[in-house]
């Protein structure tokens, strides 16, 4: 979806489809981010839904996270591996556009809206949630929350030359931890992300009127 912001243009594209359809390993990020670099995008704001690791971060809490440890595999996730181009090492020390992440917390601010700075993003291979062991791994290996769709999203945006930060949603507790010691409830934790995307939408309203 191609629209405005105020004086900024902006396009929405829905990474599992329209329905809500395709699972985290399937999603094409590489097509994704070159036909954004193509409609000229230059700045990436990914929301994303995680599950809650670290201490603070329940159902609703909207974090601007600052590293990614990746448990991916088998995905696409460079644009040099056929060959053709001259193969390219991106530095991946800060894993999320600095200028950007400041611009987003900035805007959550003045706004009212409490977002954390920083935390480390586990990105996990899905499509589905993960167990208690699991988390209690990421945890010893200093994950504060746990998502799907991060990698190799925000490594192909750097290939691509655009700046990429995220906004985390926690939609639940992580698997084993407070409210999910049990189960995760699915339906208490898509209330919980839509009702914290009011937030969400808000945030970026107000960034790119102050583009």
């Amino acid at each position: 979806m191609v629209g405005s912001l105020g004086a900024t243009r902006v396009i929405v594209l829905a990474r599992h489809g329209r329905p809500h359809r395709i699972p985290p390993h399937r999603i094409n990020y590489r097509a994704n981010i070159l036909a954004l670099r193509q409609a000229g995008v230059r700045r990436v704001v990914a929301v994303a839904s995680v599950g809650g690791i670290a201490a603070g971060l329940g159902a609703g809490a909207v974090i601007v996270p600052d590293q990614i440890i990746d448990y991916t595999h088998s995905r696409d996730h460079t644009f040099c591996d056929d060959g053709s181009d001259p193969l390219r090492h991106i530095d991946f020390t800060q894993p999320f556009d600095t200028d950007l992440r400041e611009r987003l917390i900035d805007a959550a601010h003045r706004l009212g809206i409490s977002a954390r700075s920083g935390g480390t993003y586990a990105a996990t291979q899905g499509p589905r949630l993960e167990t208690a062991a699991e988390i209690r791994r990421l945890q010893r290996d200093g994950a504060d929350m746990v998502g799907m769709t991060g990698m190799p999203e925000a490594a192909l945006a750097r290939e691509a030359g655009l700046a990429y930060a995220m906004l985390a949603v926690v939609a639940n507790d992580a698997a084993g931890i407070g409210e999910s010691a049990e189960r995760v409830s699915l339906d208490a934790a898509h209330t919980a992300f839509a009702a914290a995307m009011q937030q969400v939408v808000r945030i970026v309203q107000h960034l790119a009127e102050d583009l």
